[in-house]
Order: structure tokens, then C-alpha cells, then sequence
């Protein structure tokens, strides 16, 4: 667009906005003449999708403020008085983290909330996201807002919101609340409530937490811990910490070490670049712990707590990160052990997880169903299943460290996972087993599973059409007839044939390829980055005696070598 076309934009927002911080950052950028800042900051607005809002702090409507946030809860509650009919039972649930300006763009969601003639509980204090969803869902919440930004860096934040089944929107439903969005009008004109007391809203705290630890209890594998653990434990700056601690403690595992330099939430994540406990460095301090305390076990919870990473003692003396796979598989089988085996179970997966899950579920009798990436289709799904079929929904799981312990939280929930896994962990010291033991154990059964992803990077608008490009050359007649000298036998294109499949199998731009002896390849562009992703998933026969570390290793050549061919294929080199 043209600059005056540019600057009347600004001028407009800054008119609109109501926040005097945000207000002096955009005059700022029109005296300096910033036409490059500018420019990105109104190349649009901040989508709202299933997973919410989510973007970097700062002023404009292509960042996350106040403006912004007001304009959206509006919308919300505008989309709640014209589709929920009982809105005088069902109160709307928020809740906050402890990222910079995250309680202010909370208030700002009550104040506009109680305007629109909503009721509202909040917590007043940071809380855990897992804990705001269990509570939306006890109290049958119309919706539920979460303001965080999970694990992305620190100059982020963002808008979670969760339907009135407890679990996170989806389809039509983010589009039916981003039409309302766009019908509001500048964010100073919207009405909002400045002030309020515990009689106007309900403040959601020490029950709440009660509630939610009691849920934990209930759903974990039904056992007395049978010997106690050491563990070593860190939220990364988080607010997870005292809410998991709370709860291994509650579950009988009282030796609990935290990483007292990423124990306090804090917004800046000091001691880690980017608070993402997958990312390489991100548990470097808690497994100095672990070695200093002689730990039996890892756990850590990204900043909001929905995540839960891992490690064990390896055979070296030194300690061994679980995969998100690694660490899913095992508490599927977990759970699963200790039900009843002739209940009908229900364990679900994302569909760029380790197939293994499918395998472990046929062997206890349990019925398996995989959905597209993220915990809306694995939550919503398992709620449809259920009431289709009257199994009971034990366990689900996406490679991206997210796990769900039966329906404690319709979604992801680092911090049952990891009492449910500290279980798992004693019961098989217990045995005189350890984790690489029993994964062993599973190997043996359902044969060794390695799964890889690789990316090729394609920054900008001509890389977004190289990678389009590269997405078209592969599909049902154009696939290699072979990768890494294994036949491709079958091809399913997930950009086609929807009305065939259920919802939570619909329409996505994702091609999958199955190899002989039951590996597969996927290939799909990242939702959210300029990448092209390739998922490789082996699967070989591990016989007793292997060395476990030198297997999984030489599957991991076998499967990086496979992402690299198929990415040649499409006219692509991976990095």
C-alpha cells in the first residue's frame, strides 16, 4: 500500500486504541517515518483461529495488546449471546500466565465480558493452563480464555479460547467468532467494566486447585506408589511449578528437587533463549540437577504447564531425553495395563505421531483413532467417539510433548501426565525395571519405531510458492516408487476425499506414504513457519540382545536418508 494510505491506517488505530503505552509506540513509529515497521504491522490483523490469537507484543492490529484483545472479547461475547442459549447458568472462564502484560489483557477480557451483561469467574492470580481448562470445564463454562503463549519466546502472548464442551474450538466455529470480531467497532468505543469485587465475579483459586488435584488423583492407573523416586523438576520460569509439585507430592512422590533458577514464573524465561522444553539446552539446568541430586527421573512443563518433557538414567551413568513419542507410547501402554481389559477403551493420537500407539492399543483390546495435529481434533474426537460408541476415553497424545490422562482437561495437560508418568517410573524400579527396560519390552512386541522430521526452509513469499510447488508434485500417481530401497505401497492424500472421512480427518494439505513392513512417510507445510515437513516414521524388528542406542540409531540414518529422497522427489533439498 501506499505511505498515506499507510499512515491514515495508524492514525486510525491509534485513535482506536485505549492504552497509553501501545498509543506512544505507534506515534513513535510515525515520527521516526518507520515505513518498514509500519508497513508489517498493518499488513492485515491477527488471525483468530482454533487455536485463538497468538503473536508478538507491541502496538497495531498484527500485534498482541490490549486493542486487540478488547476488540476479540468482544466478538467472543457477541458470538456467545447469539448461540448459547443458557448463558444465565454458564459462566465464561479466564484465566491467566505470568507473561508480560498477560494479567492486563486478562482484566481487559472480564471488564469487556461484564459489559456485555456476561457472567464471569476468573483466577486473579497466574494459574496453569490445564487448571483454567479443568475449571471451565467443571463449572460448565460457555467458553474459557486462557491468556498465554505456551512455550513461544518472550516477546509473545496470546488468546486461547475453549468452547462449552471443555474442549478447544474448531471448525466452524473459529470462523463463526472471527465474523463476529470483525463486526466490532475501534477497541476505545467497546464497553468495559474498569472495576470489580468477588460479588460481581467469582474468583477461582484454592478450589479450583483442590478440585483439579482430586481429577489427577481419580484418573491415574489406580496403585499405590511402591517405591519412592527422586526427582528432579523444573517448570522453566513457568507457572506450573507449585500446582506439579503439589500434585507428585499428593501422588506419594515427596522428593521432589526443582531447579530453583527456573522455579519462579517469570516473563523474560532468563536461563533459557527459547522456554520450549523440546528445544535443545532447555533442560541443560534440570539435568545438572538430576546428576547433583542423583535423581531417578526428569520432568519438566513448558511455561503454561500443558507439556510435559522427560529424561531417564541411561546405561552410560548419564541421563537419556524421552522423544514425545517415546514418552506417549509408554503412558498409553501404562494406562492401558492397568485398566480393565474388558472395558471398552478408547486411546487417540494426532496423525503425525509414532503409528506404535495403534499397535499397543490392539494388543490391550482398546480401540485406536488418529485425528489431525493438535489437541482440538484429539479432544473433540474422542468426545464424539464416545458418545458413539460408549468407549472410555483413557489417553491421547501428539509427538509435540502433549498428553491427555483420560478427561481430566479436554486437552493437553503436562501436569497429570507427569504424576501418571512418575507412577510408571516406580512402579518399574519397583520390578526392578527401569523406563529403557520396559521400552524394550515394547520393541520386542511391536517392533522398534523411529521417528524422524525433517524440514526444508523456504523463507518469503517465493518461498511459500516453492513449497507449494514442491506440495504439488506429490500425490496419488506422482509418488517414487521406493524410498531408501523400501516399496511405497499405498499414497493418501488428505487434500482430497474429506466427505469420506471423519471431521477430525478432514481436509488438510498432508500427503502420507506407506511403506512395506508397515513404516510410512508424511509430508505436509508447517501451519505457522515457512517450512516444508517431513515426517519419517521406521519400524524394524528389534531382537533380543541388540543394543538398543545403536539400533534406534541406525534407523535414524535409515530415516533422515528417506526424508532427504523424498524431498529431492518434490524438487527440494532439506537443512
Amino acid at each position: 500500500m501506499d505511505e498515506q494510505t499507510l499512515r491514515d491506517l495508524a492514525r486510525d488505530w491509534l485513535a482506536g486504541d485505549p492504552d497509553p503505552v501501545t498509543r506512544d509506540e505507534l506515534r513513535a513509529l510515525l515520527d521516526a517515518g518507520d515505513e518498514d515497521e509500519l508497513a508489517e504491522r498493518f499488513a492485515g490483523e491477527l488471525e483468530f483461529g482454533t487455536a485463538g490469537l497468538r503473536g508478538v507484543v507491541g502496538a497495531g492490529p498484527m500485534r498482541m495488546n490490549r486493542a486487540v484483545v478488547i476488540r476479540t472479547t468482544r466478538g467472543l461475547a457477541d458470538h456467545l449471546l447469539a448461540s448459547v442459549p443458557d448463558l444465565d447458568d454458564r459462566p465464561v472462564v479466564v484465566g491467566f500466565d505470568a507473561r508480560h502484560d498477560s494479567e492486563r489483557f486478562a482484566r481487559d477480557a472480564v471488564g469487556v465480558l461484564l459489559a456485555a451483561g456476561l457472567q464471569v469467574a476468573w483466577f486473579p492470580d497466574v494459574a496453569p493452563t490445564p487448571l483454567v481448562a479443568f475449571a471451565g470445564l467443571e463449572l460448565r463454562a460457555a467458553a474459557t480464555i486462557v491468556v498465554t503463549a505456551s512455550h513461544n519466546p518472550p516477546e509473545y502472548n496470546g488468546y486461547k479460547v475453549y468452547a462449552g464442551n471443555g474442549a478447544q474450538i474448531i471448525p466452524p466455529t473459529d470462523e463463526r467468532i472471527a465474523d463476529a470480531i470483525a463486526a466490532v467497532g475501534p477497541a476505545a468505543e467497546v464497553p468495559r467494566v474498569e472495576e470489580w469485587d468477588d460479588t460481581v465475579v467469582e474468583e477461582l483459586g484454592t478450589f479450583a486447585r483442590r478440585r483439579y488435584l482430586d481429577a489427577i488423583a481419580a484418573a491415574r492407573a489406580a496403585f499405590d506408589v511402591p517405591r519412592e523416586l527422586s526427582i528432579a523438576y523444573t517448570p522453566l520460569h513457568g507457572v506450573g511449578g507449585p500446582l506439579t509439585v503439589a500434585a507428585l507430592q499428593e501422588a506419594g512422590h515427596d522428593r521432589v528437587t526443582v531447579v530453583g533458577e527456573q522455579f519462579a514464573p517469570d516473563g523474560d524465561f532468563p536461563t533459557v533463549p527459547f522456554p520450549n522444553p523440546e528445544e535443545p539446552g532447555a533442560l541443560d539446568l534440570a539435568l545438572a540437577t538430576a546428576e547433583r541430586v542423583g535423581a531417578d527421573l526428569v520432568l519438566a512443563n513448558d511455561p503454561d504447564a500443558d507439556r510435559l518433557a522427560a529424561a531417564v538414567p541411561d546405561r552410560r551413568g548419564g541421563f537419556r531425553p524421552l522423544t514425545g513419542n517415546q514418552l506417549g507410547v509408554l503412558l498409553g501402554d501404562h494406562l492401558l495395563r492397568a485398566g480393565d481389559p474388558d472395558e471398552d477403551r478408547l486411546v487417540v493420537s494426532s496423525i503425525v505421531s509414532s503409528p506404535m500407539l495403534a499397535s499397543v492399543a490392539a494388543h490391550h483390546g482398546a480401540r485406536y483413532e488418529a485425528t489431525l495435529t493438535g489437541f482440538k481434533w484429539i479432544c473433540n474426537a474422542a468426545l464424539a467417539l464416545e458418545e458413539r460408541t460408549g468407549a472410555r476415553f483413557v489417553f491421547g497424545y501428539e509427538e509435540a510433548l502433549g498428553y491427555s490422562i483420560g478427561e481430566v482437561v479436554r486437552d493437553k495437560d503436562g501436569i497429570s501426565a507427569a504424576v501418571v508418568f512418575a507412577d510408571l517410573v516406580a512402579s518399574l524400579a519397583a520390578d526392578g525395571q527401569d523406563v529403557l527396560d520396559r521400552l524394550v519390552e515394547l520393541y520386542g512386541r511391536h517392533g522398534l519405531w523411529v521417528s524422524t522430521q525433517t524440514s526444508a526452509v523456504r523463507p518469503g513469499a517465493e518461498g511459500l510458492a516453492e513449497i507449494a510447488r514442491a506440495m504439488a508434485r506429490i500425490g496419488p500417481g506422482a509418488v517414487p516408487s521406493s524410498l531408501g530401497g523400501v516399496e511405497v505401497t499405498d499414497v493418501t492424500d488428505y487434500r482430497t476425499g474429506a466427505s469420506e472421512r471423519p471431521a477430525w480427518l478432514g481436509e488438510t494439505p498432508l500427503v502420507a506414504l506407506a511403506l512395506a513392513g508397515g513404516s510410512r512417510v508424511l509430508m505436509r507445510p508447517s501451519g505457522t513457519e515457512p517450512k516444508l515437513k517431513v515426517y519419517v516414521d521406521l519400524r524394524d524388528e528389534l531382537d533380543a540382545g541388540e543394543d538398543l542406542a545403536a539400533e534406534e540409531a541406525r534407523l535414524t540414518r535409515r530415516a533422515d536418508a528417506i526424508a532427504g529422497e523424498l524431498l529431492a522427489f518434490v524438487g527440494l533439498a532439506g537443512d
